[in-house]
């Protein structure tokens, strides 16, 4: 009877409650959210639907998370190439079996259609992506113990040599938004895979210096014509001048994030009260969802929902630590990178500090790609703590 109740205990301490309770929690925001949304605006889809799809979509996430949790840190590493090889072949199917209903309204080629549901094949291929860059990473390092100038560019080339399949499919799909989720990883995981700021504060200074000069260029007619050249298109003009004054043009391009930072406006410090919608906005129960929170739940509900990310990666810092191994530090570390550029450009849009991309908040959006996507993140860090706690193996492991 001990035995059991002690097998029992030790169970409860390798699952990592503190995610859960985040993540349960953004859960019940996004479907209040989600709820308060479709019961406000006019949609041929009942608002009974709509969340209980969601919730539906919830479940689903569940059980990938426990099954992800089974594969320890050996398994995932073996695993990775083939999950990476996998979401190419789905990025490159996807423009061939693309959905032409979302390709007329959006003009990208990121969405699956199949029997009336949609799946954007982007958003797994994130955590496979990052799982794949670990693997580099830590091969990288066993193979040049001793760091150099010369062996960080090399690691760097071979980050970047796995990211161009990723980009160049992503270009083709015309899903710029999402190219900035696996950029941002890239950088996270450039920084902590110990490459030397000789290199990182200098790569920074120019990407930062060629943003200035993009964007420099999209003001004046003359400066549009020569970044047509290089691939950029009307509607990112489009997003640009909305950005830099959404005022300009409230009834057109303007309308959506004008009317956004409207409904956040309405709400004032503590909101206009639960399903108390008075400014329509969008597509607010996806992309603009940071809306709905702001109008109903006002500044004190939109810092409680921010606090709560924090909390979350907190939690994610906390258990990589404990783990000890380099492996899952790059897991970790690419999720996070995945799920803060998420939440910084979902709200950093809906207010008006970054340009609109069509990137969902973490958890909180309706749609099932972006929450599987986040619910396989989710389902690796907890690997960490599950394992760790099992075999009690708290230093690096080899890998073979």
């Amino acid at each position: 009877m001990d035995t059991s109740r002690r097998t029992s205990k030790d169970d409860q301490s390798r699952i990592d409650w503190g995610i859960i309770f985040c993540v349960l929690m953004l859960a019940l925001i996004g479907l209040a959210s989600i709820y308060v949304a479709a019961t406000h605006d006019s949609s041929s889809t009942s608002v009974l639907r709509q969340v209980v799809s969601q919730l539906v979509w919830y479940v689903i996430g569940i059980i990938a998370v426990v099954i992800i949790m089974q594969f320890d840190s050996e398994q995932l590493w073996k695993v990775a190439p083939i999950t990476y090889w996998l979401g190419i072949a789905l990025l490159a199917s996807v423009l061939v079996l693309y959905s032409r209903t979302y390709y007329l309204n959006t003009g990208a080629k990121s969405w699956f259609s199949l029997f009336g549901l949609t799946f954007q094949p982007s958003e797994v291929m994130k955590p496979a992506y990052i799982l794949m860059m670990g693997r580099v990473i830590v091969q990288h390092n066993d193979t040049y113990p001793i760091r150099t100038v010369r062996s960080d560019f090399l690691l760097i080339g071979k980050m970047l040599l796995w990211t161009i399949p990723v980009a160049v499919l992503l270009k083709l799909q015309n899903d710029f938004g999402t190219m900035l989720v696996f950029f941002a990883i890239l950088g996270g995981l450039i920084i902590v895979s110990g490459v030397t700021w000789k290199i990182i504060l200098p790569s920074v200074v120019t990407i930062f210096g060629l943003a200035g000069t993009v964007l420099a260029l999209v003001i004046p007619e003359s400066g549009r014509h020569l970044l047509e050249k290089f691939g950029f298109q009307a509607y990112q003009f489009a997003r640009v001048d909305t950005w830099l004054n959404p005022s300009a043009d409230t009834s057109n391009q303007g309308y959506q994030l004008w009317q956004s930072m409207k409904a956040i406006g309405s709400g004032g410090i503590f909101g206009t009260g639960f399903d108390q919608s008075h400014v329509y906005v969008p597509v607010r129960e996806s992309d603009m969802i940071f809306s709905v929170i702001g109008e109903n739940f006002g500044f004190i509900g939109s810092c409680i929902l921010i606090l709560l990310y924090f909390l979350l990666i907190y939690q994610m810092i906390k258990v990589t630590f404990d783990t000890r191994n380099v492996f899952y530090a790059y897991i970790s570390t690419g999720v996070i990178m995945m799920i803060l550029f998420h939440v910084f450009e979902n709200v950093g849009m809906s207010i008006g500090l970054l340009p609109l991309t069509g990137i969902p908040l973490p958890f909180v959006s309706a749609g099932g790609s972006a929450l599987i996507g986040n619910m396989i993140g989710i389902g690796l860090i907890m690997s960490m703590q599950y394992h760790n706690k099992s075999y009690m193996f708290g230093e690096d492991k080899e890998f073979s």
